[in-house]
């Protein structure tokens, strides 16, 4: 019998441009949860297992290596770990759905801002926000995890193309500050 191997869309792709790095990071499980009318006691009940809870609008909480990024109204993705047991809420599985990015770097916001129409400085969008979006012409959920640390989460269909818009996006800044490539 044939054995089936899990591979990411981008196989691990790694690129550094500049003062940016752009990486594709590996699979981990993806659960999203949309919470039911009159659910919030009994996901909050669920969650708590896991010390998390539903994340507030445009926020992510995380403990242990386990996220929960808030996706929408009353909706959240559960990253990292397969989902407790819960009641009042769907749960669907996501982890072949979506591809993740990394990008990092002192560049990191010039590269982002090329296609994000948001201001991403630190004061409009902090450490710990996260953004329901559009990267370019693809919807995208973007997570800032440090001054200069961005995860970009697309739909997997779509990761060549996010990849390739955010290196276009590299080069042009790179190419901005003089960098020879």
């Amino acid at each position: 019998m044939p054995e089936l191997i899990a591979k990411t869309a981008l196989d691990g792709r790694n690129l550094t441009l500049g003062s940016a790095t752009l990486a594709e990071l590996p699979l981990a499980p993806i659960t999203s949860i949309a919470v039911f009318p009159s659910g919030a006691k009994a996901v909050d009940k669920g969650l708590k297992t896991l010390g998390l809870t539903m994340p507030a609008p445009n926020s992510v909480l995380e403990k242990d290596g386990v996220r929960i990024v808030w996706t929408g109204r009353d909706q959240a993705f559960l990253i990292g770990v397969a989902p407790p047991a819960m009641e009042g809420a769907a749960l669907t599985d996501q982890s072949d759905g979506w591809s993740v990015l990394s990008l990092t770097g002192a560049s990191a916001v010039d590269v982002l801002s090329r296609h994000l129409p948001t201001d991403l400085r630190l004061g409009a969008f902090p450490v710990g926000q996260v953004l329901r979006t559009q990267l370019n012409h693809m919807n995208a959920v973007v997570l800032r995890l440090d001054e200069a640390a961005f995860q970009i989460m697309v739909f997997r269909s779509m990761a060549r193309t996010a990849w390739h818009e955010m290196e276009d996006a590299m080069h042009m800044v790179a190419a901005r500050a003089g960098v020879k490539i």
